[in-house]
């Protein structure tokens, strides 16, 4: 902690980012300002819906209100001061600054994760075991597994943040990404970091693996279940409650595994930088748009809620 402190008062890093001052660069700028826009504002109105809905008030919503804070935190992590470095041309961002977010973002993706794979066993309770679900996914039970999928980010999220900051950086501390992604600032150590990255290699596939083999074993449960339904009709219904959970899943899986899990040779800055954009930026829009729009529970309660400011507004 010592270094850390030694360090915070050198140079700040610098973020070379992914945006220029050309046209093409200034529309790509203006859509990722309209992404961030819609995902804040879609992640804030869709954790409002379950707040004042009794009808959302159920653990799948509880866990989805959980999923939108941890996607609003990660993109105002990233998103505000990659605005602020392009709009103001500077692109320094603090040694103290750097270290938060990436504290942040290691956090949040590692809650993340794990709080996808446990929704996925959510979803497996609910239809193989629909009449003991209230006590297999009881009050207590829920928030034991969000405080969990907490814990488990923020402590993997502090430790390697602790680590990575109290490295030795020198020369330019040109970061070649647009935030302070922590394979990017091991590149600027002046010592050999090789053991510490292959530890996070490690680290990485067990925080990807494990929640993701209880997304496989679930939804395995849950198709052999299916399968076993008299009833085509219940087999759909229940397949439904599940598709927009999957294509989360999906979407947020597909890159990280792309990001972390390729061998050092295949990688390419370039390409590191367009897929974190993917899951920093379009997975948080995409996340309450596709569980808004693919269920019925939540367009009723934002239909009521529409109703009720139309009826206020007119008296």
């Amino acid at each position: 902690m010592e270094i850390w402190l030694n360090q915070s008062s050198t140079d700040d890093f610098v973020l070379l980012g992914i945006f220029s001052h050309g046209p093409t660069d200034l529309v790509l700028f203006s859509a990722v300002m309209i992404v961030f826009t819609v995902a804040l504002c879609g992640n804030i109105l869709l954790m409002f819906l379950i707040y004042v809905d009794p009808r959302l008030h159920i653990p799948m919503y509880f866990f989805l209100s959980q999923l939108s804070l941890m996607d609003l935190i990660l993109i105002c992590d990233i998103v505000p001061k990659m605005a602020v470095n392009f709009l103001s041309g500077k692109k320094s961002i603090s040694f103290v600054g750097c270290g938060i977010q990436t504290g942040f973002f290691i956090s949040l993706v590692g809650s993340e994760g794990l709080l996808l794979g446990l929704m996925a066993y959510d979803r497996y309770v609910a239809i193989t075991h629909p009449l003991h679900y209230p006590i297999l996914m009881s009050q207590q039970i829920c928030l034991q597994i969000v405080g969990s999928s907490w814990a488990f980010g923020i402590i993997d999220g502090f430790t390697q943040m602790v680590v990575v900051m109290t490295f030795p950086y020198c020369g330019l501390r040109e970061v070649d990404h647009f935030f302070c992604e922590m394979l990017s600032l091991l590149k600027l150590a002046c010592i050999d970091t090789s053991i510490f990255e292959n530890m996070i290699f490690v680290c990485c596939v067990i925080m990807l693996f494990l929640p993701f083999s209880i997304i496989v074993a679930s939804y395995a449960r849950i198709l052999k279940a299916v399968l076993h339904m008299r009833s085509a009709q219940a087999g759909k219904k229940a397949l439904a409650t599940c598709s927009s959970h999957l294509t989360a899943v999906s979407l947020f899986y597909g890159a990280a595994m792309f990001i972390y899990l390729r061998p050092r040779r295949y990688r390419a800055p370039s390409h590191d930088k367009v897929v974190s954009i993917f899951y920093t930026v379009l997975t948080p829009m995409l996340n309450p748009l596709i569980y808004s729009l693919r269920n019925r529970e939540v367009m009723g309660a934002l239909r009521k809620g529409l109703y009720h400011c139309s009826t206020v507004n007119q008296y």
